[in-house]
C-alpha cells in the first residue's frame, strides 16, 4: 500500500505541477492509501492469484491516477515526466529507506519490514518501466517516439494488458525484471 500510494500520488503531483488539475479535483493528490485503493485490483485479483498459484504468482495494482494529457503545458514532453514520476518516486523511497535501514540493528523486526518495503518499491519501479501499455514505460516511450511511431505504438494499448499478463504468467518478464531488481538492490546494499 505504501509503495502504490507514493507511486500514484507522484503521477498526480507531477501532472498537477505541469498543468493538469484532474488528480487534484478527483481527490488523488494525497498520501492517504484509501484514495488509491481499487477493490478488484488491490484486493481481489492478488487474493485470487495467491490462492490459485499457491503464492507463487501475485500481481495487484492501485487505482490509476487519471491524467488529461491535453491539459499539460507540453503534452508530448510532459507525458514523459508524468510517466517517469511513479517509478522515480519508488526508487527514491527505496533509497531513503535503505539509508534508514543501515541505522537499525539487523535483528529488529523493523529492519525486516524496511527491507521488504525496499524490495517492493524497487520491483514496482522496475516493473512499471516496462514499455507495455498501460505501464508507465509505455507513457515514457510514447513521449520519446516521433509522432507517427507514437500513434502506431498506441494501437497496442487495447492488447497491452493481455500481453503483460501472458509475459508475467509464462515467466518471461522474470528474466528482465529480476536482474534489474537485484542490481538496484545491490547498489542500495539490500538483499532480495
Amino acid at each position: 500500500m505504501v509503495a502504490m500510494t507514493v507511486h500514484e500520488f507522484s503521477h498526480g503531483w507531477v501532472a498537477y505541477k505541469l498543468g493538469d488539475t484532474t488528480a487534484k479535483y478527483s481527490g488523488r493528490l494525497t498520501l492517504n492509501p484509501m484514495a488509491h485503493i481499487d477493490p478488484v485490483w488491490t484486493f481481489l485479483i492478488p487474493l485470487f492469484l495467491f490462492i490459485s498459484t499457491n503464492g507463487q504468482f501475485i500481481f495487484g495494482a492501485a487505482k490509476p491516477v487519471l491524467i488529461n494529457y491535453w491539459n499539460l503545458k507540453n503534452p508530448k514532453r510532459d507525458i514523459i515526466w508524468v510517466g517517469a514520476a511513479g517509478p522515480a518516486a519508488n526508487f527514491l523511497l527505496a533509497a531513503l529507506l535503505s539509508a534508514l535501514l543501515k541505522l537499525i540493528p539487523q535483528a529488529a523486526i523493523l529492519s525486516f519490514i524496511l527491507a521488504n518495503l525496499i524490495v517492493i518499491n524497487v520491483v514496482l519501479g522496475v516493473f512499471n518501466l516496462i514499455p507495455i501499455p498501460p505501464l508507465d514505460g509505455s507513457r515514457i516511450l510514447t513521449g520519446l517516439l516521433p509522432e507517427e511511431l507514437a500513434n502506431r505504438y498506441s494501437m497496442i494499448e487495447p492488447f497491452g494488458f493481455i500481453l503483460l499478463i501472458a509475459l508475467l504468467w509464462t515467466g518471461v518478464l522474470n528474466h528482465i525484471i529480476w536482474p534489474l531488481v537485484t542490481s538496484i538492490l545491490a547498489l542500495l546494499g539490500v538483499r532480495a
